[in-house]
């Protein structure tokens, strides 16, 4: 199967290069020229263009940024639509607004190509592992064509609904992450301010009702108050923009992911877009008079 890959990011170059060892026959392309040249050497071709890569593939992965990207990537010149052959199956895993999606998999329709929505959890530890949470939305008979090639990315594949059902549930996963971030930053500079063994603490707080991935893997972060990349705190900001955007339209209320948004803001305009988004324990240290 030929499968094709539009943006080569911290998640995208990582999944390209999982299909390729799958043993699928990989192109890809990205906006930065040379950035992927290392895939080379797993066999990637590495083309000029989306259109090239659509041309190029039976199945097209998209992962890049935001909507207008998706957008640009799909329908801006030199395109994906310019190059899908009919029955070409777009599956866009990039996390942008699920009414765009819908709108996206229209103009593709018109085209007879296919699209799924498949956004993903599990940051960039994940999608080198290959160990991604993939949400579905769309036909069930062109997940069960994507499926093989998702099999490589990820070990949990969940079909959650129609078209644009994948980026409602990742708005969900977001805004469950920004509460749960909170808390563990809320708790470990508590911890600190208490003089307690903060290692000691979050072991016996992981056998009980407070253990979480977020505990168990980015407390030392919190701790140590340094935060490499893991998933950026910019693209998660994003991420709480969409949830945001949904529950005005919805009438729900998100007080936790509005103020979980409001501090990532001000991360950002102090220079720490790139950061890892458990640096929201940045925040917490500084309103607690901690360095921050």
């Amino acid at each position: 199967m030929r499968v094709g890959f539009v943006g080569l990011g911290t998640m995208g170059g990582a999944m390209a290069a999982n299909a390729a060892r799958a043993g699928f026959d990989v192109s890809a392309w990205n906006r930065t020229p040379g950035r992927a040249a290392e895939l080379e050497d797993l066999g990637v071709h590495l083309l000029a263009s989306p259109a090239a890569v659509a041309a190029a593939s039976d199945i097209v992965i998209t992962i890049v940024s935001d909507t207008p990207d998706v957008e640009a990537v799909l329908f801006g010149p030199g395109g994906v639509a310019e190059g899908a052959a009919p029955g070409t199956l777009v599956v866009d895993m990039s996390t942008i607004s699920p009414s765009a999606t819908r709108q996206f998999a229209e103009r593709l329709a018109a085209k007879d190509v296919a699209m799924l929505d498949g956004p993903v959890s599990g940051g960039s530890e994940g999608a080198k592992k290959g160990t991604l949470s993939i949400f579905i939305g769309g036909d069930a008979t062109d997940l069960e064509r994507a499926r093989p090639v998702l099999q490589s990315l990820g070990t949990t594949i969940t079909h959650v609904g129609p078209i644009g059902a994948g980026q409602a549930v990742k708005a969900v996963n977001q805004v469950i992450l920004a509460g749960t971030y909170l808390g563990v930053a809320e708790g470990i500079v508590l911890a600190i301010k208490a003089g307690l063994d903060v290692e000691q603490t979050v072991a016996a707080l992981s056998g009980g009702a407070a253990q979480s991935w977020v505990l168990a893997n980015r407390s030392g972060r919190m701790l140590a108050n340094d935060y490499p990349l893991g998933f950026k705190v910019a693209l998660h900001r994003k991420d709480l923009g969409i949830a945001l955007a949904m529950a005005r339209e919805l009438g729900a209320s998100l007080p936790v992911s509005a103020l979980c948004e409001a501090l990532e803001a001000g991360l950002m305009g102090q220079g720490h877009a790139d950061d890892d988004m458990s640096a929201v324990a940045r925040s917490i240290r500084g309103l607690s008079g901690l360095e921050s």
